[in-house]
This record gives C-alpha cells, sequence and structure tokens, in this order.
C-alpha cells in the first residue's frame, strides 16, 4: 500500500511540527509545503520536498491526498478553508469556538460541492477536549463541565495580538485560577464565570512609535479573545520575548462533576488532563492522525465537513482493527 500523501499549507510553529510528525509515521509521505511567504526563504527539514507558493497549490490536487492547514484562525483559516477545502481533504485546527459554527457551513458548503472532506477545529482544545466534554456529559447527565487552560502559551491568542496594528512580536499566556480549580476537582460544583476561571497574561513588543494605549485598549477589548477575562498586558523588547518567552509549552484539565443514584447521593468527578512541551507540536500530531481519518472517511463517501464528533476512534491509528481490539481493549 502507497503511504498517505500529505501537503502543508503554510510553515510556522505547526506547520514546521506537522512535518516532525509525519516522520514518526510510516504510512505517511510529505510531498509539499506551501506557503504565502517568498518559497526560496523557506528551509524545510526533509530532503526532496517542494516549498512552493500557495498559489501553486491549484496544481497539485493529483499528488495530495491531504493537504493540513496550519494558518491562524484570525484571518488565514476563514478565508483559505473553504477556498482549498474546494481542491483537497483538509485537516485544520481552527479555534475560535465562537465562530466555529459559522466556519463549520462555509467549510461545508465548499467540501461538499467538490467531493472532499475536511475535518475541521482538530487539536486538543478544540478537538480532544471536545471528545472528553462530549463522552463525559453523555456518562453524567447530571452534572457540570469545567474546562481550564494553561498554564501555557496560547497560539490563536498569541496570534491575535500580533495581528493588532502597531505590535511587532507577542506571546499570550493563560492562567488557570488555582482556587477554582481546586473546587471543582474537589466535587463542590461551583458556578464560575469566565472571569473567575482564567487570567490572560500578554507580553508585548511594540513597533517603535506605536501608542501603548491603544495597542493595550485593543486588545483588552478584543472579543471572543480578550473582554471577557482579566487581561494583564507588559511592553516587552523583542530580546526579552526571545529570552525568556521562548518554550511554547501549555497544557490544561477537562472536568465533569456528576451525581448518580435515585436521590443523587453519589458524586463522581471525570478528570483528562494534558501536559505539553509544545503546544504547536502536540497540535500537529493531533493534526497528522486526523489526516489519516479523513482520507480514509474520503474513500468510504463520508464527504462534507466533520467535528471530532464525527470521526470513528480507529480511523485515526495506522493500525488494524483487530490489533487494535488484542492490545487496546
Amino acid at each position: 500500500m502507497r503511504s498517505l500523501r500529505v501537503g502543508i499549507v503554510g510553515y510556522g510553529n505547526i506547520g514546521r511540527g506537522v512535518e516532525a510528525a509525519i516522520k514518526q509515521n510510516a504510512d505517511m509521505s510529505l510531498v509539499a509545503v506551501f506557503t504565502r511567504r517568498a518559497p526560496e526563504e523557506v528551509r524545510v527539514h526533509t530532503e526532496g520536498v517542494k516549498v512552493l507558493s500557495i498559489d501553486e497549490a491549484v496544481h497539485y490536487t493529483a499528488d495530495i491526498d491531504v493537504m493540513i492547514l496550519c494558518g491562524g484562525s484570525a484571518t488565514d483559516l476563514p478565508i483559505q478553508g473553504p477556498e482549498l477545502a474546494k481542491l483537497f481533504n483538509t485537516i485544520d485546527s481552527f479555534d475560535t469556538h465562537a465562530k466555529i459554527p459559522e466556519y463549520y457551513q462555509a467549510v461545508n458548503d465548499a467540501a461538499r460541492i467538490a467531493g472532499k472532506t475536511s475535518v475541521i477545529s482538530v487539536g486538543w482544545d478544540p478537538g480532544l477536549f471536545s471528545m472528553i466534554r462530549m463522552m463525559a456529559g453523555a456518562i453524567l447527565p447530571v452534572g457540570n463541565d469545567y474546562t481550564f487552560w494553561g498554564k501555557g502559551v496560547s497560539q490563536g491568542h498569541s496570534d491575535a495580538i500580533r495581528r493588532v496594528p502597531g505590535v511587532k512580536n507577542a506571546i499570550q499566556y493563560t492562567i488557570p485560577v488555582d482556587e477554582a480549580v481546586e473546587e471543582v476537582r474537589n466535587a463542590k460544583n461551583p458556578k464560575l464565570n469566565t472571569r473567575e476561571k482564567h487570567i490572560r497574561e500578554c507580553f508585548v513588543v511594540a513597533k517603535e512609535g506605536a501608542d501603548l494605549a491603544v495597542i493595550e485598549s485593543t486588545i483588552k477589548n478584543m472579543p471572543n479573545y480578550f473582554a471577557d477575562y482579566d487581561t494583564i498586558v507588559h511592553f516587552i523588547s523583542e530580546e526579552e520575548l526571545k529570552a525568556k518567552h521562548a518554550k511554547m509549552s501549555h497544557g490544561g484539565f477537562v472536568f465533569r462533576s456528576g451525581k448518580t443514584g435515585h436521590e443523587e447521593e453519589h458524586n463522581h468527578v471525570i478528570e483528562f488532563s494534558l501536559k505539553l512541551d509544545s503546544n504547536p507540536e502536540f497540535t500537529a500530531n493531533v493534526l497528522v492522525a486526523y489526516a489519516r481519518a479523513a482520507f480514509r472517511m474520503n474513500k468510504e463517501g463520508s464527504v462534507g465537513a466533520k467535528t471530532v464528533f464525527d470521526v470513528p476512534l480507529s480511523y485515526l491509528s495506522a493500525r488494524s482493527e483487530s490489533d487494535l481490539m488484542k492490545d487496546l481493549l
């Protein structure tokens, strides 16, 4: 059986992580990397892989089984997702939760017409955490969901800050409120609003001459990203950002605190957690696993936009159904 032929759109942190992940999957091969930058300025690690302008992607529909889209959710994916779904089976990590239904519809319309399969919002949240929330709620129908992220770097929020006028570079940390986490873990079922669960801390390098007060106000009032949180903004130098904030660690917790029994007298807590040394590399590995699933679903005639709720778990694995049953069931 030939390997699954994969293309990458965007060669930032996630794109580089996808390239590394493909090397760890023997049933896959990387065909090309597509970029908006000058292709000659992009150096990939895989020998023989082409680096091409994103405008060239249209000429590779017969050479690529699945295209993994590694752009940001703020401005890249809303355009690239539907456009590339007309040409390829695609995987992406669109993570603006409030806009997922709208994005799903745009990608679904494009993919259905083209007969392609596009799995959207793949990663760990949305993605793996979404799966846990769904399963835990089905198992404990009487209860409450809680999700905490961090402490760690949020790629989507960092990208959103970097697109603010006057910002040269930035990193954003999501920090859980410890007291809230412990209340949930101890089955106290607290009622927590958004602001009571997390703090958002931003380290920003401003362009020369930029109005810092305007930048700070724009960040703190950004809908879907910062407006609902206590947000701290620090302005620092490029040198300090590189020296102190280069690591892309992250993680988080999903809880379902529920009750069972005729009198609902028994408490149960489901907890799923991740500790990630590299947020983009872990996200990339999830994307690569779902690339395998998207191709298989497309071959079976399941077309249009999909989410992690629609993908059979076994389709993520390169192993046979009998091997999975024997070793893991």
